[in-house]
């Protein structure tokens, strides 16, 4: 009896390991994840603003899910029709994608510049433990205080000294004014609104990348996202500027922002989190995907020769430390 006890804590102790070890490996590939998609960022903005912003998410991940269609298991499409509950979650996974990606190309082409762009939709790191509650999933304290420690870093990260100083010149009810104003822009507004839609994103992969086989998850979501979006690309994109729309598809420069974010921002990037996404907290996987803005920043500096200040330096560590922090065993 006592030999039966002690090889069952051994067996328990093991499989805990194990399990610790798939945790771990999970969040490496999400931040994986994060270094292409923070290094997409520059050929983001440069594609959307030459071909228009549907067109853009459009072909990409069009691209994105022929790229992974090959490996979709053949016995996964022949019992589509007994999974139609899974089918119709992916395809909801794609219309949160759709409208996050709008969202947030919008505000930029509104005028938002790349510090409040990704300090905004990086809220999603409160909002999924939030929504999350409502679900019926429990958040540990810890991913609460490495939330906030998160949200600091990102707002030494994104906002620079002169941008903090005009938004909140003076002080009392002028400050206040002001950071009102500046809170309920349409630009704001659609960022936050791009946020809330990447925390249902968020939360529909982790209900779904469980039941489903990660690619079949991920070339549907791809799917639905890009057919929407070229649809509405023809709408407002194509049919207002025939000759320029046509034109700016012969740029070189276009084609190499697409197929990168087509196939490593795309295809590699949200295969990596829906396949991550199985062993991970909501929760966790937002706080490690908010990494992007750390390495967009690492890559302006490295690729754009942009210097990062002492304030900059110091939200990348809050970030790094935060996420560490998630991965520690109590």
């Amino acid at each position: 009896m006592t030999d039966n006890k002690i090889f069952e804590r051994e067996s328990s102790a093991k499989n805990d390991s194990l399990s610790h070890d798939k945790k771990l490996i999970s969040a490496l590939l999400l931040l994986l994840a994060a270094v292409v998609w923070g290094g997409a960022f520059v050929a983001q903005s440069l594609a959307g603003a030459e071909i228009g912003i549907f067109s853009f998410n459009g072909i990409r991940f069009i691209i994105g899910g022929l790229c992974i269609l090959p490996m979709m298991p053949k016995h996964k499409l022949d019992k589509l029709s007994e999974s139609k509950g899974n089918i119709i979650g992916a395809a909801v996974c794609g219309i949160a994608l759709f409208l996050a990606s709008t969202c947030q190309q919008a505000g930029i082409a509104l005028g938002a510049d790349a510090g409040e762009a990704g300090f905004l939709t990086a809220c999603y790191i409160i909002m999924v433990p939030i929504l999350g509650i409502f679900l019926g999933k429990k958040c540990p304290a810890k991913i609460w205080v490495a939330a906030g420690i998160t949200m600091v870093g990102l707002y030494l990260l994104c906002f620079s000294d002169t941008e903090q100083g005009g938004a909140l010149a003076g002080s009392g009810l002028a400050a206040l004014i002001a950071l009102l104003r500046n809170i309920f822009s349409w630009t704001d507004l659609l960022l936050l609104g791009c946020a809330f839609l990447f925390s249902i994103q968020i939360i529909c992969i982790d209900r779904y990348s469980p039941r489903m086989h990660p690619i079949t998850l991920t070339c549907t979501e791809f799917m639905v996202s890009g057919v929407l979006s070229l649809i509405c690309g023809f709408f407002f994109d194509f049919l207002p500027d025939r000759q320029g729309f046509v034109t700016s598809l012969m740029t070189p420069t276009v084609w190499i922002s697409i197929l990168y974010t087509g196939i490593l921002s795309s295809a590699v990037g949200y295969t990596l989190q829906t396949v991550s996404q199985r062993k991970l907290h909501p929760a966790v996987a937002s706080l490690i995907m908010s990494m992007e803005s750390v390495f967009a920043a690492i890559f302006g500096w490295l690729i754009l020769g942009q210097v990062m200040s002492v304030r900059e330096l110091l939200g990348c560590a809050l970030i790094f430390g935060a996420i560490v922090l998630t991965q520690i065993e109590r």
